[in-house]
């Protein structure tokens, strides 16, 4: 069994997803369009897609943001697995109908979510009350896309997870990331601008016990999905 992964900057790696993957065999093939000339993949052989995060916004007029967007329709049609990680997410919201757009302030950092009653059933978070301080870095956000189901929200940004049917998950923060992860996110030229408005950065180690724990369990649950 083989997914695509949909990268948009050599930083955003798979994270605590690879090593669930792996657990299970599952093969991992990457589309970064975002590179020159990057070829462009065909979607027949895969079980399920993952588009991950970047720095870009889902707005922006990228040919290879359109791409995807064609490729997440593609895939609803089709009933084929997908989860959207922060921009992946945003992405699967816009190309639903949503609306993406800056979010009231931007959530870098640790932070907690909260999980809807609808949490309850899902098949990725049920058992879990919340809340849980989870990791996060992002400045915009999404409406609700129509005959979705809400399923995480914080102080500070409402849409934080969503399922669609029975297939696509968004999430808008980041159970991916490790403490080498959020160190390096901290060093990199791009993530700049965001970092000059922080007073102080965002330890690296700080949840990662607890949010290595979430991460096994609800991309677990992924995975198990995807091998059902």
């Amino acid at each position: 069994m083989r997914i695509l992964v949909f990268r948009h900057v050599e930083f955003e790696s798979l994270g605590w997803i690879e090593p669930a993957l792996a657990a299970r065999g599952i093969s991992i093939d990457y589309a970064d369009l975002y590179r020159p000339a990057a070829p462009l993949p065909s979607l027949d052989r895969y079980a399920g897609m993952i588009f991950m995060g970047g720095p870009m916004s889902a707005n922006d007029p990228l040919d290879y943001l359109a791409w995807e967007s064609r490729a997440i329709a593609q895939a609803l049609e089709r009933n084929l697995a997908i989860l959207g990680v922060c921009l992946g997410a945003q992405l699967i919201a816009k190309t639903l109908g949503a609306r993406v757009y800056p979010n009231g302030r931007k959530e870098i950092g640790w932070f907690d979510i909260h999980f809807t009653p609808a949490a309850a059933r899902d098949p990725l978070f049920h058992g879990l009350s919340g809340p849980e301080t989870v990791f996060h870095w992002h400045g915009e956000t999404f409406d609700l896309p129509e005959a979705a189901v809400s399923l995480a929200w914080s102080e500070a940004c409402r849409q934080q997870a969503f399922r669609y049917g029975r297939s696509a998950w968004g999430l808008q923060f980041h159970l991916e990331v490790t403490p080498a992860m959020v160190a390096d996110w901290c060093r990199q030229d791009a993530n700049c601008g965001d970092l000059r408005e922080l007073d102080v950065l965002p330890p690296p180690s700080a949840h990662a016990e607890r949010l290595k724990a979430l991460s096994d369990l609800v991309f677990g649950r992924w995975c198990e999905m995807l091998e059902g």
